[in-house]
């Protein structure tokens, strides 16, 4: 609360956010009060975001792995806010020979789309995933913003999939979900006051962790 009162504007965007960005966060309730701000414009995901799949080179074929192409696989995004390093990678002919895409850096958000829907991360540097994604390439929008829905859309997505052997939300399925968006400005805003309280919830953790050794 002390970052949404440091003068810049922050108090303002937090209460009209929280509650739909993060609801599950507690705030006092004198932040949901706040100066009126214009209102948010309702758009779809596909609106502000190009949803790519991945795929999987040939597994039996040695001259498609251990290259210095990042390749994600669902299992390897965990807790973290950033995905800086895959596991496996994968050489350019095992790039070419499948469906997989190049995912821009720091413009990507990783989505898992199947065994586990709504896992994500931020894509720190270029690379592409397996068939196991729906990435979210972020274009008229503050990456940080869209990156603070990320339990909405996750269980939008739940609720949406489908599938026999295992539940799965296609990339034409998630292009549709609702989005209520401010202007930009205030997306930055938001999306600088959550990255701040995320740096600081991690900071706090890695002390806790040390103290507990």
């Amino acid at each position: 609360i002390s970052v949404a009162n440091n003068g810049n504007g922050s108090a303002q965007v937090a209460g009209r956010c929280i509650a739909y960005v993060r609801p599950a966060t507690r705030i006092p309730s004198a932040l949901l009060h706040v100066v009126p701000m214009p209102a948010w414009e309702q758009r779809e995901l596909v609106d502000i975001a190009e949803i790519v799949g991945g795929g999987t080179p040939d597994t039996n074929n040695s001259n498609y792995w251990d290259g210095d192409i990042d390749w994600y696989a669902p299992a390897e995004l965990g807790n973290n806010i950033y995905a800086e390093s895959s596991t496996r990678k994968i050489t350019q002919a095992g790039f070419d020979s499948c469906s997989t895409k190049m995912l821009p850096a720091d413009k990507t958000i990783l989505f898992t789309s199947r065994a586990g829907i709504g896992n994500t991360a931020i894509l720190r540097h270029s690379a592409c995933t397996n068939q196991g994604f729906q990435s979210l390439v972020i274009g008229d929008a503050d990456v940080y913003f869209v990156y603070s829905m990320s339990e909405r859309i996750k269980k939008w997505a739940e609720e949406k999939a489908s599938g026999s052997t295992f539940l799965e939300i296609s990339g034409r399925q998630l292009e549709t979900m609702p989005v209520n968006l401010p202007s930009l400005v205030e997306q930055q805003a938001i999306g600088s006051f959550f990255s701040h309280l995320d740096d600081l919830i991690t900071l706090h953790q890695r002390k806790r962790l040390w103290f507990a050794k």
